[in-house]
Parts: C-alpha cells; sequence; structure tokens
C-alpha cells in the first residue's frame, strides 16, 4: 500500500514541477543561428539562400523543371532517403516540401553529398543537427543522383 502512495505522490510532484510561469515558445518563421562562441546572430547566414554549404557543388544554373529528372529524383529519395524523410512531415530528419524556398540550390545537394563535414562545419547543419539530435547519413549518392533529387524537390 505505501508504494503505491509513494508512485502517486512522485507522479503529483512532477506534474506540479512540470507547470510554472513559463510563456509559450514562439518559433519564427527563420530560424536564427547563434554563433557558440559569442552568442550573437552571425551576419553571414541570415540570409540562409545565400549559404552553398561545404562541398563538391559550388554552382548549379537552374532552368526550367526536367520532368524526367523529377521521375528519377522521387525514385532515388524513396529508396535512400524516405526512412528518415517525408515530403510534409518531420520523422527522423525535417520534412523536404519547400526546402527549394529555404535553402540555395548547392547547399541541398552538399548536405546530400557531404553530411559529416555539413554537420561539422556549417552552421545552419550544425543547427538541424542540434534540433533534430540525429546526423544526416551518407548514403554515398553520386552527384547526377543528388541533382536528381534537388530536381524533384523544386516541385514539392
Amino acid at each position: 500500500m505505501n508504494y503505491k502512495l509513494a508512485i502517486i505522490a512522485v507522479s503529483v510532484l512532477f506534474f506540479l514541477g512540470c507547470g510554472g510561469d513559463k510563456k509559450p515558445e514562439t518559433k519564427s518563421e527563420t530560424p536564427i543561428i547563434v554563433d557558440e562562441v559569442t552568442e550573437e546572430v552571425t551576419e553571414e547566414y541570415q540570409d540562409f539562400m545565400s549559404n552553398k554549404g561545404i562541398g563538391p557543388v559550388s554552382n548549379i544554373e537552374l532552368g526550367p523543371i526536367d520532368e524526367a529528372l523529377v521521375a528519377e529524383g522521387k525514385e532515388v529519395f524513396k529508396s535512400k532517403c524516405s526512412a528518415c524523410h517525408k515530403v510534409s512531415k518531420r520523422v527522423v530528419g525535417p520534412a523536404m516540401a519547400g526546402i527549394t524556398s529555404r535553402r540555395s540550390p548547392e547547399w541541398i545537394m552538399n548536405m546530400i553529398l557531404n553530411p559529416e563535414e555539413m554537420v561539422a562545419k556549417d552552421p545552419v547543419a550544425k543547427a538541424l543537427l542540434a534540433e533534430y539530435l540525429a546526423p544526416m547519413a551518407n548514403q554515398s549518392l553520386t552527384e547526377p543522383e543528388a541533382r536528381s533529387i534537388l530536381e524533384y524537390f523544386r516541385t514539392k
């Protein structure tokens, strides 16, 4: 009997301790990267679309959507990425819908092709790791495969 009473007492104290005067946090549409050393916003990464990431891709010229490349990218995404990413919902990693409006094409491809170095050195990738607590897996994709995934993302 004392065992049950102790469990109830601990549970009540736990739930009371979880309350408090905290105001609900609000998330901004655009995440702000904070420099770990100075705790000031790093100006270089306020414009996420100018960040090209770290890796083999330095410039991509995008033209009209290539439907054949989209179909190929959809298949590569389903076979290599869908265990951790869905288009419209967060799973292990972020949802991919609208990714091309949040990240540059070069950053997306470099994250696909070079995730270890991106997570180690790129401030945006570091922030994503801190938020999702799971590093991006290196699927050993080729540059053409990564380009096809980018093309698929352009339609989402």
